[in-house]
């Protein structure tokens, strides 16, 4: 008989509550019911990334359902002419303390029914204003996973992502659907923030218990499929991490394009407690091509952490809900043209009426050569 490896409890979405042991060779897959997500035909795969929606602001007027609509309709244009794979929903999702508590979770109805429709698969982060005295992270993921199998967000395993963080989970990309291994991991992880209470605030960083998380879950994958260089990676949180306020400070606008306009720091962003966790991300994660959050709508830039050899991208702000000092809604692509984990993803911010800005290819180079920008939408 085969040499058994132990399959942590979060590949089961933190079903179980004991370690299960899988003969070496049996598939690894979180997700055993659903499709496999995979590249297409010709090598490529998109992702679109939606960030702070902020549904739910001002239920008791007008001016509320008509911001919602107004997303509704920025997701429907957005989906239908960018066609991507796959999508993520990037935090924010709701603003929580500004809604209804008997009827908060039904906003995730609305959310992901334009994906619905467009039968994309999605996944999600969550933010800190989904949690709030109205709204938890938990609560939003339970009722999406209820609503639809193209929903891939999961839970962590018990323990995992500390007091209101329970959202870290990974997402397989594979070339074929035939394959047992995967060539792109998606990961989400959870920053946390918000409030219990009105006066009973949550951390809003990335817990250091996921550091460890992170560590048995790359060994797992590598026992199962191989060395960690064979894959790519990109990882999705929506409070930006510590490293990003140092590159703030040493942007250049021709080498790294994209609006600048919210000075990190003056609202919630992780602190050096999230160490633990980035350091073993960037340790652990192969090939990561980029770390990308959203949380200040008015930054759509990306940037290289030397020292850590990452780049982080913020996304752009989608949401008609939310602050907004004059910016126009859109999304952050990233496309990959091969499944060659080595080959640089190309990433552009495209705003609600198509126009194209701010496109990099992320790859060794970067930010040493810039890329020229299109004039319109590409053809991919």
């Amino acid at each position: 008989m085969q040499l058994a490896i132990l399959v942590l409890v979060s590949v089961l979405g933190g079903v179980a509550s004991t370690p299960l042991q899988v003969p070496l060779g049996t598939e690894l897959n979180p997700y055993p019911t659903k499709p496999k997500v995979t590249f297409k035909e010709d090598g490529t795969f998109k992702v679109t990334v939606f960030s702070d929606l902020h549904f739910g602001e001002n239920p008791w007027d007008d001016w509320g359902p008509v911001q919602d609509q107004n997303s509704i309709n920025l997701i429907n244009r957005v989906l239908a002419e960018e066609k991507p794979d796959y999508a993520v929903i990037n935090g924010d999702l709701v603003t929580g303390e500004n809604t209804f508590k008997e009827n908060a979770t039904t906003l995730i109805d609305q959310i992901v029914a334009p994906f619905i429709n467009a039968s994309v698969p999605f996944s999600t982060s969550q933010g800190n204003h989904d949690n709030q005295a109205n709204i938890t992270h938990e609560e939003e993921i339970l009722r999406e996973q209820s609503l639809t199998e193209l929903s891939y967000t999961r839970l962590a395993p018990p323990g995992i992502g500390g007091d209101h963080g329970p959202g870290n989970y990974w997402v397989p990309i594979y070339r074929s659907a035939n394959d047992q291994s995967p060539v792109l991991i998606l990961w989400f992880f959870d920053s946390r923030g918000g409030v219990k209470t009105s006066t009973d605030p949550v951390p809003d960083w990335v817990d250091a218990s996921v550091a460890g998380w992170v560590e048995s879950e790359t060994k797992l994958m590598e026992s199962a499929w191989g060395p960690a260089s064979e894959r790519g990676a990109v990882a999705f949180v929506h409070i930006p991490p510590h490293i990003a306020k140092p590159l703030q400070d040493n942007l250049d606008s021709t080498k790294n394009p994209g609006d600048n306009e919210d000075y990190l720091g003056d609202g919630s962003m992780q602190n050096p407690a999230d160490t633990t966790f980035w350091d073993a991300l960037t340790l652990n994660v192969k090939n990561l091509h980029a770390v990308v959050s959203g949380h200040d709508h008015g930054n759509n830039w990306c940037a290289r952490n030397t020292d850590k050899n990452v780049v982080f991208c913020f996304n752009k702000h989608s949401g008609y809900g939310g602050y907004n000092r004059g910016w126009v809604h859109g999304v952050r692509n990233l496309f990959f043209t091969s499944p060659d984990p080595t080959v640089g993803v190309k990433t552009w911010i495209r705003e609600e009426d198509g126009t194209v800005k701010a496109s990099v290819t992320l790859d060794s180079n970067y930010v040493l050569v810039l890329q020229a920008l299109p004039r319109a939408v590409p053809v991919l």
